[in-house]
């Protein structure tokens, strides 16, 4: 008896080790578009990244949980530059696919020179330069990998080019020659409109094809990036269609949901489906965490979904309406060695050797501005173009990825003159930030905390302190849509401005794509100068109560 007993533990213990347990979302903060791939036991993540450099991150999982950033596809300027661009325009929705040894990654330079393809022999890179697709025209291009042919299926333009009302495209496909890098033949449209163009469906986009069984199934979003958004589904016995969309259409969605129930998840959409390590189907799709209304600060954010098959269609997250924070899936739970991007997490980004990869610049990595030590981390020069500019100035930011977050960094500046500043940044568009900095006013230093003004396109002074010394700490806090912000110059913090508006870094405030970053950065303000900040390193937590529960 004893026997059985110990041999039923050793059963039950085996069955709770094979319970992975998903916290949503899986990649938290400005994390936008995600698009999947399973190439044997290994999945590779992509998100959007506009007019941030480098762009478009690639992460690594076995277990569809745990992401380990393992590179960039555009890490140098020779590939790509997005001077010019404002923050929500650049990289729009990549997509990306392994087929006979070699990565794609297909993509949108939405205000350059549109449609382009990168491959790679490894997903960490290094990745070929772009080559440019101009027949394809339009948006979010992704391949599918047939047994003896490739395609490329993308959001375009209405029938004739005549839109039959606001947000009518179709989705259209032309074959794809996976070596030479470019399309064959005719362009041949999929789908008018959306499911039921009788109904005016806005902005399908976001389009993957995939095959199961004898069936070639369309996937894509319906009804724009907002709280809108849905995701349908339409198959057919060919890859070229003609397609019939499911009659329980939008296979996800949360619209018809209360907007007033307590920790919402809202806008959930642009999804990719994928076989997890169970051999069932899960979907990755992006979705947004609004703190009040529709404003939110942290960005299109990537989540997951279980997904149940019936009748031969799928349904993502069939056993509820709401998109859990929380859920469990039938395998082992494989960590990574890597910073953690679901629940709560802290950790420190120090600057002694490297420039972490996940961290962003705007528009290109010039490196001739930044250098790093052991001994003094990461120095910058004060550049004359700032942040409200189209340039690449002295800004290195990380994502907030929590409601409750804080952000602190220790820097050694002394400023010569009025129009030098240092400091740190949260950052949501050219003109919806707020600054944290160290200056000087009448020969004597001073941290002043300065807003972004989108209407007289500068920024505005909110309130200055005095400060001493030449090394200042500077911390600040997110708390849902309030922002506080401090500074210690002597060991102790000091409160400098509590409770701002938070929802003036909000997409719904700013609009854009993009989520909220804390950056370091350091300006002359439009005049040449030869001063320097050095920040030692920069520190993050975050901790939202849906995840204490």
């Amino acid at each position: 008896m004893k026997k059985i007993i110990l041999i039923l533990i050793g059963l039950y213990a085996g069955l709770c080790q094979a319970q992975i347990k998903f916290t949503n979302p899986i990649m938290s903060g400005f994390y936008p578009d995600p698009s999947v791939t399973k190439v044997g036991d290994d999945y590779y993540l992509v998100n959007s990244t506009f007019a941030y450099f480098p762009g478009v991150p690639v992460f690594h999982s076995k277990d569809l949980k745990n992401w380990k950033q393992i590179g960039n596809v555009i890490d140098r300027p020779s590939q790509m530059t997005f001077f010019g661009d404002r923050t929500s325009r650049g990289l729009f929705a990549p997509s990306i696919n392994f087929f006979k040894g070699t990565y794609y990654m297909t993509c949108t330079n939405i205000d350059k020179n549109g449609n382009f393809v990168m491959t790679a022999k490894n997903p960490a890179g290094p990745w070929s330069n772009p080559v440019w697709l101009p027949k394809v025209r339009g948006i979010d291009p992704s391949l599918f990998f047939d047994q003896d042919k490739a395609y490329i299926v993308y959001n375009s333009d209405p029938p004739a080019n005549k839109s039959l009302y606001p947000g009518h495209r179709t989705i259209r496909t032309f074959e794809f020659d996976p070596i030479n890098l470019n399309v064959i033949g005719d362009e041949i449209q999929l789908v008018n409109g959306g499911v039921d163009i009788s109904k005016k469906p806005v902005w399908i986009e976001g389009p993957h094809i995939f095959r199961r069984g004898d069936w070639y199934y369309l996937c894509a979003a319906e009804g724009g990036t907002s709280v809108n958004h849905s995701q349908v589904i339409l198959r057919s016995k060919n890859a070229t269609g003609p397609y019939v969309p499911y009659e329980k259409n939008p296979i996800l969605t949360q619209r018809d949901l209360d907007p007033n129930r307590k920790d919402p998840i809202t806008s959930a959409g642009h999804a990719e489906l994928v076989e997890g390590p169970d051999g069932k189907t899960y979907a990755v799709f992006l979705a947004v965490r609004p703190y009040e209304g529709n404003h939110y600060n942290t960005g299109r954010e990537t989540f997951i979904a279980p997904v149940k098959w019936e009748d031969g269609w799928p349904i993502i997250n069939p056993d509820q309406k709401e998109i859990p924070y929380h859920f469990s899936a039938g395998f082992m739970e494989v960590k990574q060695s890597a910073p953690p991007q679901s629940g709560n997490f802290a950790y420190r980004t120090s600057f002694e050797n490297k420039i972490d990869q996940s961290l962003l610049f705007l528009r290109t990595n010039d490196t001739s501005w930044y250098k790093l030590d052991k001994v003094n981390g990461l120095t910058m020069k004060l550049l004359p173009e700032t942040c409200m500019g189209l340039g690449n100035p002295a800004f290195i930011g990380k994502r907030q990825q929590h409601l409750t977050s804080t952000a602190t960094t220790e820097m050694t500046f002394e400023a010569k003159k009025p129009n030098e500043k240092a400091g740190m940044l949260i950052f949501q568009g050219e003109y919806n930030f707020y600054y944290i900095c160290k200056s000087i006013k009448d020969g004597k230093q001073v941290v002043k905390l300065y807003q972004g003004n989108p209407k007289s396109k500068t920024m505005d002074l909110i309130i200055e302190a005095p400060i001493t010394g030449k090394k200042v700490q500077f911390k600040i806090q997110a708390q849902r849509e309030f922002y506080s912000f401090h500074f210690s110059d002597s060991g102790k913090w000091k409160l400098l401005k509590d409770k701002v508006d938070g929802k003036f870094l909000s997409t719904q405030t700013a609009g854009g794509f993009v989520g909220s970053l804390f950056a370091l950065y350091a300006t002359s303000s439009g005049e040449p100068s030869q001063n320097m900040a050095s920040y030692k390193w920069l520190d993050y937590s975050g901790n939202d109560a849906v995840y204490n529960k």
